[in-house]
């Protein structure tokens, strides 16, 4: 049997994830995210004025589940293509999704892609860059009954600040590999 200890952070004690919440747009669309990396987990905690943070800790029994896992790569960067577009999910047979975080924060690779201003060759290689990131999504009722909470407990503010100046760290390092990379490509046309 194996068990995964995962972790999500958030403005409150989330004891039974509902996957039919959040963003269908995300990167392996509708579910609920968690991540396999504590130290990822509280770098990208946020604060609100009048509200906690929390750091919830959960296992996840994999046993009787579908799981589908993605390495960096072509099928990856397709898949997560049609659901930052908003298409219908093209691996609904899946309980969960294991694979990388699409590093586009400081910059909509998808977005330049669509637009039609880089093409898909150069947006595989922007995603590419980076450090790599693992996410775990729950897309079916069935994976959030695998999930048994652990605990939880708050990341106090300031811990939360000295987090966010690591993720500042780790942009600006990838805002140069992206320069770097986008500047080294042929013109288009």
């Amino acid at each position: 049997m194996s068990t995964l200890t995962l972790y999500h952070t958030g403005f409150e004690e989330i004891r039974l994830p509902d996957v039919h919440y959040g963003r269908k747009n995300a990167d392996f669309g509708q579910g609920f995210y968690l991540s396999d990396d504590e130290a990822f987990s509280r770098r990208w905690a946020r604060t609100r004025k009048g509200m906690d943070t929390y750091l919830n800790i959960y296992e996840l029994d994999l046993g009787g589940l579908n799981v589908k896992r993605f390495e960096r790569g072509e099928e990856w960067f397709d898949y997560i293509s049609r659901n930052r577009l908003g298409a219908a999910d093209s691996l609904p047979e899946y309980d969960v999704i294991i694979g990388p975080i699409a590093n586009d924060t400081i910059y909509d690779t998808f977005g330049l892609m669509t637009s039609g201003l880089i093409p898909k060759e150069l947006a595989l290689k922007l995603l590419l860059i980076g450090p790599c990131y693992v996410q775990t999504a729950l897309k079916t009722p069935k994976a959030a009954e695998a999930l048994r909470f652990i605990s939880s407990h708050t990341i106090p503010q300031e811990d939360v600040e000295s987090f966010r100046e690591v993720v500042r760290a780790e942009e600006k390092e990838y805002q140069e590999q992206f320069f770097d990379v986008f500047n080294s490509e042929e013109p288009a046309g």
